[in-house]
């Protein structure tokens, strides 16, 4: 174990861990001030925001300090390491970088969609001169739209060089360049290009002022005002850990949560932006069921009690063999479970299938090894085990297809999720050879005007659950929002079809499925913010939640609603 000096505490740390001096302030509760430096990037040392005094202690006590003060984001801790944070020196620097950052600033705050989680804000009160002493002349900075999904504020770059080195390091497009020289320097596209690459909302993440934002909820809302929840992006199999913004059930932004077992400090473009689904006008907001040729409107206190009747008339009427539900691959793991179980109840001998999973292209894989996976689909390995469980010969989709086409299942139970509607024309010709059809999903298609009963959905933001991702990754999500209109979430009403009383809880069929499937029995005990892999025994990541979230040390981007990290103490 090495031992570091922090102020006046003293820490240990692993002999394997490789921590420099800002991570190992941070063991201690001290916080240094950075603005360049991320764990995810090169090191360039550029922002002097971070200089520290530092020196060696040895066995005896005795202490040799360096002359001069050195960037802490650069400087190793190792056994005998002297940090001082706290010194007269120290704090004067922080005051000079402030003040020369200021200088040609524009105070333009009121206006600045950074307002309320800029860093230079909050530095500039923790750690600034009290008073400007220089001439306040306020300005507006000069807009560039550099991609499709990014705005450059020239004038309120600090230069910290993050976004920069994220092209060419992580997304490896290298379309973004510092420009000029010395004063005149800026950051600017390189010959014409544009930040269009399927990463690029992630320099607007990393970006520690409002110099880099984001077209797409510019001047929706002040910072201050979002909510933010842990949640997991359903819109491929990564399964990227991630925290969703919302203010007043509407969701503004998803953010990527830093996890090293998933995506590390990354989220890709496809999913950023692909939750607009969630407040789209056209889904399913209520139940109907089909009553002498028409669509009858249920309440939501109906629908369970309809759709048992349902179930239990074309049981009477034909053999539970011709009778498959068909499971979604967005429906998380508790949902399976549950609908599961439930249709058993019915019959043992009701068939099982598994839905579509989307495919959109190939993998795509960039220069750090972040991949964007195909698979447009997040639970496709979790349904999968649940339904080997429950049925070992479970139909595929296109035995399914072929099933209906020859007159094999008269009732056909389909649950759904996607983002989009699926349902093709060709899709809802098969679907409409079964005589009794029961359509779950959150959009309407032509074939719910002949279902015999259609219940609306709800998305990954309006639900708890788990997902499983391509590496066998088992991770928990958090609702976001409340369901919309009288939408009602799947596992309330798969656990009131299994005629259990009360509110479903998430968490209490996690322990049912770890007890009853062997492939979940690794998620007995709690499961980590970073995820369970199951099916084979893999080191875990069990950093906690205080380490995870945006403004930690570990994902040092502005977070406006954390307990403020950057106060250094001791």
């Amino acid at each position: 174990m090495a031992t570091i000096f922090v102020n006046d505490t003293t820490i240990e740390i692993g002999d394997d861990e490789k921590l420099n001096c800002i991570q190992a302030a941070d063991r201690a509760g001290v916080k240094i001030p950075f603005y360049c430096w991320h764990p995810g990037l090169s090191v360039v040392a550029s922002c002097r925001m971070c200089l520290i005094e530092t020196g060696t202690q040895d066995d005896e006590g005795s202490t040799q300090m360096v002359p001069k003060l050195v960037p802490a984001c650069q400087t190793p801790a190792k056994h005998g390491t002297v940090i001082r944070t706290d010194s007269e020196k120290v704090k004067a620097n922080q005051q000079f970088v402030q003040e020369c950052l200021l200088v040609d600033h524009p105070i333009d705050c009121p206006i600045c969609d950074q307002a309320g989680e800029c860093w230079l804000q909050d530095y500039y009160f923790d750690y600034g001169h009290e008073t400007r002493r220089a001439d306040i002349q306020p300005f507006s900075s000069r807009r560039k739209d550099i991609g499709n999904h990014v705005s450059l504020f020239v004038d309120r770059c600090i230069m910290c060089s993050r976004c920069v080195r994220f092209t060419r390091e992580i997304s490896g497009s290298a379309e973004l360049a510092v420009i000029q020289r010395g004063h005149h320097s800026e950051i600017d596209v390189v010959d014409g290009q544009t930040c269009d690459n399927k990463l690029s909302g992630n320099v607007v993440d990393i970006c520690p002022v409002g110099a880099l934002c984001s077209k797409d909820n510019l001047y929706q809302q002040r910072a201050w005002f979002l909510k933010s929840h842990s949640s997991i992006c359903t819109s491929c199999s990564s399964g990227c850990s991630i925290v969703a913004d919302e203010n007043k059930q509407t969701i503004y932004r998803l953010r990527p949560r830093y996890n090293p077992n998933a995506n590390d400090w990354w989220m890709c473009d496809i999913g950023r932006h692909g939750f607009k689904y969630v407040h789209d006008n056209d889904r399913l907001l209520h139940a109907s069921c089909k009553d002498n040729g028409s669509q009858k409107r249920l309440d939501p206190e109906e629908i369970v009690p309809v759709l048992r009747e349902t179930i239990a008339a074309v049981l009477e009427k034909h053999d539970a063999s011709y009778f498959v539900a068909m499971f979604s691959p967005f429906l998380t793991c508790e949902e399976a479970f549950l609908l599961a179980k439930a249709i058993k109840n019915f019959s043992s001998e009701i068939r099982f299938a598994l839905g579509p999973s989307p495919v959109d292209g190939e993998d795509e894989t960039f220069a750090n090894g972040f991949t964007i996976h195909s698979e447009r689909a997040p639970n496709r390995c979790g349904v999968t085990e649940i339904l080997k469980h429950f049925d070992a010969h479970f139909l595929s989709f296109e035995t399914l297809l072929s099933d209906l086409q020859q007159d094999k299942c008269k009732t056909l139970f389909v649950t759904g999720g996607y983002p989009k509607s699926w349902w093709t024309t060709d899709l809802c010709e098969h679907f409409e050879k079964s005589e009794t059809l029961i359509y779950h999903d959150i959009f309407d298609c032509s074939a719910t005007k002949k279902a015999h009963l259609t219940i609306p959905g709800v998305t990954f933001a309006e639900k708890e659950g788990s997902y499983v991702n391509h590496a066998l990754l088992f991770q928990t999500t958090d609702r976001i929002i409340r369901p919309r209109g009288e939408c009602r979430g799947e596992g309330q009403l798969f656990w009131e079809l299994l005629q259990r009383t009360g509110l479903y809880s998430a968490s209490q069929v996690r322990e049912e499925l770890a007890t009853e499937i062997t492939f979940f029995s690794d998620i007995a005990d709690s499961v980590p913010e970073s995820g369970v892999f199951l099916g084979e025994k893999r080191p875990l990541n069990t950093r906690t939640k205080q380490d995870s979230l945006p403004g930690s040390i570990s994902q040092p981007i502005p977070d406006p609603r954390r307990p403020d990290p950057r106060t250094v103490t001791g």
